[in-house]
């Protein structure tokens, strides 16, 4: 099976530091790759890398479909309630209000819809970002820290998310302090590179 995400070579600088080189990956569909290591070893510029939000500064990055991502920004309208910021971005991926009716039933976040993003928990922010990934319906899911601020029931949730993802073909690359659980996961140490 072909990937559908693969670096070769990639090298990363930010500043004048370099964070790591020669890195090559390739995730096929259904698996996952759990990046690890300190802060600072370059995990979420790896996710921004993988994500084209950074360029590497050798190397290449293919993706074969598209992406969905979580980062430091939860990237919904503060102001808006719940569900109209979700389905402001269901427009933005043309998908239909089903998928974030389902995507919210699985992070149980259907009771907050009509509660303003700027109102919600950093756990509940970070299980809204999950729904908008989950409704995207991307292939590529780059997930950076996912899950703090969750408690261990939204950590379940996130999980179960994770393993249908994968299970209906689709690729995780996945930064985290902490093991989140997940069966045949794949690791890089981050720290091992620098």
């Amino acid at each position: 099976m072909s990937a559908l995400l693969q670096l070769d070579g990639v090298a990363c600088i930010r500043g004048d530091r370099l964070l790591f080189e020669n890195l090559s990956l390739a995730l096929a569909p259904g698996e996952a790759l759990w990046l690890r290591g300190p802060n600072g070893a370059g995990k979420s510029s790896l996710i921004r890398l993988a994500a084209g939000l950074l360029r590497a500064a050798a190397g290449t990055v293919e993706r074969r479909g598209r992406i969905a991502l979580i980062d430091e920004a939860a990237a919904l309208d503060a102001e808006l309630p719940l569900r109209r910021a979700l389905d402001f971005w269901a427009r933005v991926d043309t998908v239909d209000g089903h998928a974030v009716d389902r995507a919210m039933a699985a992070m149980t976040l259907a009771p907050l819809s009509e509660v303003p993003v700027a109102m919600l928990s950093t756990g509940q922010r970070k299980r809204a970002a999950m729904v908008r990934v989950i409704a995207s319906g991307a292939p590529i899911w780059l997930l950076d820290e996912p899950a703090n601020g969750m408690d261990d029931a939204a950590q379940a949730r996130l999980v179960a998310a994770i393993a249908a993802h994968r299970a209906n073909g689709g690729v995780v690359l996945l930064a985290s302090h902490f093991a989140l659980g997940l069966p045949d996961l794949a690791e890089l140490d981050m720290g091992a590179l620098a």
